[in-house]
This record gives C-alpha cells, structure tokens and sequence, in this order.
C-alpha cells in the first residue's frame, strides 16, 4: 500500500519508515489541497487541519480508500463526499485532554496578569507597573463550555486554581460534578451571564456548534469577562467578538482558533494566489484587527503543540493506518 502523509515536518520520513516497513510512504512538507496531484496513486493518505479535503481534492485521488487526519476535529474534511467516494475517514479521538486545556489557561494567565504587556514594557527597559494591575483566579467563576475530555481537564485545573466552576453541556456528567465539586448547566446564557472566564472546548459541527457564541448571545456575557477559545475558530462569531470588545463586555480574549483561520495565517499565500472562493474577507480583515489589540493574545493553532501531544497524534494515527491495511478500521468518523 502506498501512504502520502501531508502536513509532514521535519523527522517524519525516518519516523514513518520505521512505524510503517511494509508501506511505500511518500512525505509531503505541504498541505493536499496545494499538492493533491501527489496523491493520484496513493491508497490512503494522512493530513493535518491545514489540509482542506474537499470534493475538488476527493476527485483527483481515485484510489485513494483511506484518510487518516491527525486531529480530533474533522471539519477540514467533506464527509458525506468521502462517502461517496467510499473513503473512510479515520481521526485521533484523544491525544490533547490536558495539553490544549494547559494551553486555554496559559491564554487565561497571560490575560489576567498582563502577561504580554509586562514583558514588552520590560523588553524597553520600563520597569514601571502603572497599567499592569490583574486579577487573582480564586474564587472568580471559569465557565466550560463542553465536558468532553479536554472539558474535564478544564474543570480540575480551574477548580485547582480555587474557582468555581460552572459547566454547559447538554448532557451533564454527574460523576464529573462528584468528583471535581463543578456545577452543571444546560442553559448556555446561564453560564454567560454568570462566568468570569468563559472557555471553550465543543467540537465544530456546521448545524449545531456554528457562532455557538454570537451578535445575540455575546451581550449576556457578565461584563468585563474573559473569553478563550482553544477549539475552532466558527464557533465565535468573529464580528460579535470585535464588537463585544470595542464595547467593553469583554475585557480580553484569548484565541488559539480563528474563522478564516488558514488564510488569515497564509497572509503572503493569499497575496499570491488570490482570495479563495467561498471565504469571507471582512472576517480576515476583523482577524488582522483582532491581532492588533492589546486586549487579545492570539497563537497559532498551537493548543495541541506539545512533544507528548504529538507523540500521541503520531501512534494513534499509525494504529489507524495498520488497522485499515488488515481490513479492521478503527477511530472511523461519520457524518453527524
């Protein structure tokens, strides 16, 4: 079977040959949207988010049986088109529970303690502290929205830094609850109106978790709260962020995830190859105001950049690989 593994850095080759002695694997440094032609003999094929797997790109891999996406999330990848194609799409459900909830608390650290504002007025040798007041975590509320498995790293880590914790989910976890002293809400406006610090961590589903937080709900947000988002980048609205920022409802936000987020990322990309089709430009340009803030740190899509973290993307995929190839796929996504 042939293997082209997209996305790849800098050890994957070495890496891939040794996991994988029986594959003829092929390593591509760029994404399969910019090199799908790569993929015209290959069996199955491995990417990461910043690979767009569309019908366009499903079209020009005919043998291709197998993709093997090295993310939890999947909104990257059409699958009622890999159906159609009789691709089976294959993610890693777990590899970053406590890795990208640390990662939404150092965003939560760095906007209650000024951290950035700090370091850049002592990078000019201004030692001044006028302007660099925080707030302490304990006993402020830290909202978390989804109790899925970064969810609950969420929850203890908030409940060890001394907050109370209230919980969203449409189905509550009693045992969570037991165990960690968190309360639970159904009601999403609840949870806003009664959050210090609102982190979020549901995954992207186009009908269901879509500007979860928009222009209608944004203003029940208890003034002068924090925002975090370390899960993708449409479940807020980016204009109701702006807006809710310029207005002072929100006193900061932390952004791993932005809408637009590859182009907004690929600024030079853009430039060169023209705006691509069906992509909004007022969000790219409110993403560049975004960045320009002083009340938002935004990191690149790095929540899930751990050496742990990878080591587990990269076993989890490898099992997936294997499991196709002895005709017994596991981690199997399908369209919700």
């Amino acid at each position: 079977m042939k293997l082209t593994f997209f996305d790849a850095q800098l050890g994957d080759t070495d890496r891939l040959k040794l996991a994988l002695p029986d594959f003829e694997v092929e390593v591509v440094e760029g994404t399969l949207q910019e090199n799908v032609g790569q993929a015209m003999e290959a069996d199955l094929v491995s990417v990461f988010v910043t690979s767009r797997v569309q019908k366009e790109e499903m079209e020009k891999m005919p043998q291709v049986k197998m993709i093997a996406t090295r993310s939890t999330g999947y909104d990257h990848i059409d699958l009622a088109e890999a159906a159609k194609h009789k691709m089976i799409v294959a993610n890693v459900p777990t590899y970053g529970q406590n890795t990208v909830a640390e990662h939404a608390f150092a965003l939560i650290l760095a906007l209650s303690r000024k951290i950035f504002q700090s370091y850049e007025k002592t990078e000019n040798m201004d030692f001044d502290r006028d302007g660099l007041e925080g707030f302490d975590l304990k006993n402020k509320t830290l909202g978390v929205v989804g109790s899925g498995n970064i969810g609950r790293h969420s929850v203890m880590i908030g409940r060890g830094f001394g907050m109370k914790v209230l919980v969203y989910d449409i189905k509550p976890d009693e045992e969570l609850a037991k165990e960690t002293g968190c309360t639970f809400t159904t009601d999403l406006e609840e949870l806003l109106q009664k959050s210090d610090v609102i982190t979020l961590h549901v995954p992207y589903i186009p009908n269901v978790t879509h500007h979860l937080i928009n222009k209608q709900n944004i203003t029940k947000i208890k003034r002068g709260g924090i925002l975090v988002n370390t899960s993708r980048g449409a479940v807020v609205d980016t204009e109701a962020l702006l807006w809710a920022l310029e207005d002072g409802i929100l006193s900061g936000a932390g952004l791993d995830v932005l809408e637009e987020e590859n182009p907004t990322f690929d600024h030079i990309g853009l430039l060169s190859k023209g705006f691509p089709a069906g992509q909004d430009i007022a969000t790219l340009l409110r993403n560049h105001i975004l960045v320009a803030r002083d009340d938002v740190i935004i990191t690149p899509h790095n929540a899930f950049n751990s050496t742990e973290a990878k080591q587990r993307i990269f076993d989890t995929t490898i099992e997936n690989i294997k499991a196709f190839a002895a005709s017994n796929p596991v981690n199997v996504v399908e369209k919700k």
